[in-house]
């Protein structure tokens, strides 16, 4: 029985000393086999290429909720109005097209100008002042003086002025208040004559009382 135990002892020795020996040795694991990536096929309406990108035609796009080939894109845009189908817009009027009309704004045909004072700033539409005329050019838009002598119907003379007009009288005549006809100036309202004054159309004439000569500046008596 000893003789027994003792070998006992050394081949538990021995499978001790295998065991401790091999746990510093690493074995390569097994190469798994090369995987064969699997062809995904887009299938639905409007698949024009199925193994390749998004697969849709010209003209659809991936629809985000149903991963399909089902919305419409329209290169224009569409504005306030929806995309049904490849570059056809409906709007909100109902027309239909390849793209809708932006509706009018507030700002007017011109557009807007921003506006700024200490209060802050807002838009407001570009305007010209009473007597020009308004013109979009490149360099944005552009205000032009009207020459209403053109169509003014002075009786005098017509002057233009930046925005407006005004009729001018000749000698001896004054504006009338519509400020467009001429009337006759009565000028001994302001007594040029020493004696006696007598208006005429655009002039007048000063005379003198009996025994008295009018002197050669054609206003004094002598």
């Amino acid at each position: 029985p000893p003789v027994m135990l003792v070998e006992l002892l050394f081949q538990a020795a021995c499978v001790s000393l295998f065991l401790s020996s091999g746990q510093g040795r690493v074995y390569p694991a097994r190469k798994k086999p090369a995987s064969f990536a699997v062809e995904r096929r887009r299938v639905g309406p409007h698949v024009c290429f199925p193994g390749s990108g998004s697969g849709c035609c010209p003209g659809w796009m991936l629809s985000p909720g149903s991963g399909k080939c089902t919305l419409p894109l329209c290169s224009f845009g569409c504005g306030g109005g929806s995309c049904i189908a490849p570059n056809l817009c409906v709007c909100p009027d109902g027309e239909q097209g390849i793209t809708c009309p932006e509706p009018p704004g507030t700002c007017g045909e011109y557009g807007c100008d921003l506006s700024c004072n200490h209060g802050g700033c807002q838009e407001v539409a570009r305007v010209c002042p009473v007597g020009f005329s308004m013109a979009e050019t490149a360099n944005g838009v552009r205000c032009t003086d009207i020459d209403e002598c053109r169509s003014a119907a002075c009786e005098g003379t017509c002057v233009n002025t930046e925005g407006g007009f005004t009729c001018e009288c000749g000698g001896g005549r004054e504006l009338s208040a519509d400020r467009r006809s001429c009337r006759d100036t009565d000028e001994c309202q302001a007594t040029p004559c020493q004696h006696r004054c007598e208006n005429s159309v655009g002039s007048y004439r000063c005379s003198c009382r009996p025994g008295y000569h009018l002197h050669g500046n054609r206003h004094s008596c002598v």
